[in-house]
């Protein structure tokens, strides 16, 4: 058993969009942001300029989910021709139109925060709890209501003596070799006890840090993002089982992170 502290935080927001990076037409949205978008709010609202590890468990759920307007502008290289065009940009033209965006209502979201550095515990919770500015997750304009922030110690690879569950009603993202390792039970039966079944959820490859690489020359720099990528599944109702070894908190909320062999 390895313990550790966590900020673990809760948060609600109205109506928000967490893209999906291959959608275009449709802006859809991910059930819950990805480990790179809260890792971003982390680093943002402590007003870090260099990355600090950090290990994001994510859990939450959203009331439904409705598609929303919004402008969509689209510009090449092309020069500006009154006939094809809708805005002048230095000579540029931009094409101004209507696109649809996914956006999840009424969504709660329960995060826990375990920084490499636990010298950072302290601070990222006060970033928090006396935040710079108003907190967003998602678009920019997708305002964070922040409900609890409370720093809890965390339990890695520890024996359960009873079955946790997630929330009810809630998703988390599960890291996939979890799945695969037979620690998760997925489902619940109709007398509402637990059911062991097979793996019932969506597997994503989420984002989660990058590394910038020139793939330009020294004197015409061109910079990429090389993704790190985690493969997880996203599912409800959700427990871990007596005798088996995981994580979770002080408060017995199940904490969804990569298990790490001591």
């Amino acid at each position: 058993m390895h313990i550790m502290n966590a900020i673990r935080i809760k948060l609600w927001q109205d109506l928000v969009n967490y893209k999906k990076p291959t959608s275009f037409q449709l802006k859809e949205t991910y059930p819950l942001p990805p480990y790179s978008t809260v890792i971003g709010m982390v680093h943002t609202m402590c007003g870090f300029t260099s990355y600090h590890p950090m290990e994001i468990s994510i859990q939450g759920k959203f009331f439904s989910k409705v598609n929303d307007l919004y402008t969509r502008y689209e510009f090449k290289s092309d020069k500006y021709d009154k006939e094809r065009h809708q805005l002048n940009a230095n000579g540029h033209g931009i094409n101004r139109g209507v696109a649809t965006a996914e956006l999840l209502v009424d969504l709660e979201l329960l995060l826990h925060i375990v920084p490499d550095d636990q010298s950072l515990v302290e601070e990222i919770a006060q970033a928090f709890e006396v935040p710079r500015e108003f907190p967003s997750l998602g678009r920019r304009e997708d305002i964070a209501t922040i409900q609890e922030v409370k720093i809890v110690s965390l339990e890695k690879n520890v024996r359960f003596k009873k079955n946790i569950s997630v929330e009810p009603g809630y998703g988390a993202y599960i890291p996939a070799k979890d799945v695969e390792e037979g620690l998760i039970i997925f489902g619940q039966d109709d007398d509402g006890i637990v059911g062991r079944r097979n793996a019932l959820g969506t597997r994503y490859l989420l984002t989660s840090t990058y590394e910038l690489i020139n793939r330009g020359t020294a004197k015409a720099p061109k910079m990429f993002r090389n993704w790190q990528k985690i493969d997880t599944f996203y599912a409800t109702d959700i427990s871990v089982s007596a005798m088996k070894t995981y994580s979770k908190d002080e408060d017995d909320k199940l904490v969804f992170i990569r298990m790490k062999k001591d």
